[in-house]
């Protein structure tokens, strides 16, 4: 197993080499620099080139990558020029909230996924089995920033269960209940959101395996020796049916990073989504290759969490 592991990060190393070297060259491409618009137009330009030169915006590409490169490995992503802070430290702050949206979203995600898509699958067409499928047939068909504003106006500004914006109350003493309680409470309606959308994804994955399997030789040898239906599907089809789960994993934690960027500027919730596009508006390019590294790095980490965890339940596809 351990080999399995060491041999799939040491695969992962050059694509995240890779993915960082395309993020930089796009932004490169991006028309103007991180101080376009931010200097008095009527300075002297000997006064600008020598601001640009001080700043290393004159540089060669490669050189540029290089310096941001070995001072990523070493944990300083740069200087934010819009926010006046380093952009690992920025970029920190929002991370944590982005990571606590995520579990929550996955949690919520899979405890109704899994009920769904069993009943679903062990449940083919009857009407339960319709019901629930229409439900992933709307969730497919809407878009995840249209259903966000629905929930917002619903559940946050009609009903008033919820906060409309922000991470936590103001006022809130940080290491007390009332802080925890009310960081809950500011999640909860951004995680439903996108819970429910990521949710469909896997009822059809679930259901599709659940069908396939209950219908194998092996599974009709288990009735047959007299196996209750319990056993049946607890024992056999449900493990069974979870690889396509694991495996579909990494591209979960893949969507939420699509999603969140929606989600969290739709409600004001300050993780990396909204800090992502916050730094595009802003030209502060030196932020967006920072979250865009990350992000890619993010989908990078959870194929591999994908592999492994893939790699426990069938042991058969290990790389001997």
């Amino acid at each position: 197993m351990w080999k399995f592991t060491v041999r799939r990060i040491l695969i992962m190393i050059p694509q995240i080499l890779l993915l960082s070297l395309l993020v930089f060259l796009m932004a490169q491409a991006m028309p103007g620099d991180a101080l376009t618009g931010q200097i008095n137009p009527d300075l002297d330009p000997q006064e600008m080139q020598d601001r640009r030169e001080e700043l290393g915006l004159n540089d060669p590409w490669y050189i540029k990558y290089t310096d941001w490169v070995t001072g990523a490995v070493q944990g300083d992503l740069g200087q934010s020029f819009q926010f006046k802070m380093p952009a690992s430290e920025l970029i920190w702050q929002r991370m944590v909230n982005s990571f606590w949206l995520g579990v929550a979203t996955l949690i919520i995600t899979y405890l109704i996924a899994i009920p769904l898509g069993i009943t679903s699958g062990r449940f083919n067409d009857s009407l339960l089995d319709s019901t629930i499928t229409g439900y992933t047939y709307i969730g497919f068909a809407t878009p995840i920033f249209i259903f966000a504003l629905v929930m917002l106006w619903i559940f946050g500004y009609q009903l008033g269960w919820f906060p409309t914006s922000g991470s936590v109350a103001p006022g809130t003493e940080p290491g007390t209940f009332n802080y925890v309680m009310s960081k809950i409470n500011h999640l909860l309606l951004p995680a439903i959101s996108l819970g429910l959308i990521t949710t469909v994804n896997t009822v059809q994955y679930l259901r599709s395996e659940i069908i396939d399997t209950k219908q194998r030789d092996f599974i009709i040898t288990a009735r047959a020796k007299g196996a209750s239906e319990s056993r049946v599907y607890n024992r056999h089809i449900f493990r069974n049916s979870l690889l396509p789960i694991a495996a579909f994993f990494g591209f979960e934690i893949t969507g939420l990073i699509g999603g969140t960027v929606f989600v969290e500027r739709i409600f004001g919730y300050p993780g990396m989504g909204d800090l992502f596009i916050q730094s595009i508006l802003l030209r502060d390019y030196t932020v967006v290759t920072s979250v865009v590294l990350i992000f890619g790095a993010a989908a990078v980490i959870g194929a591999l969490i994908s592999d492994i965890i893939l790699s426990l339940i069938d042991p058969r596809i290990r790389i001997k």
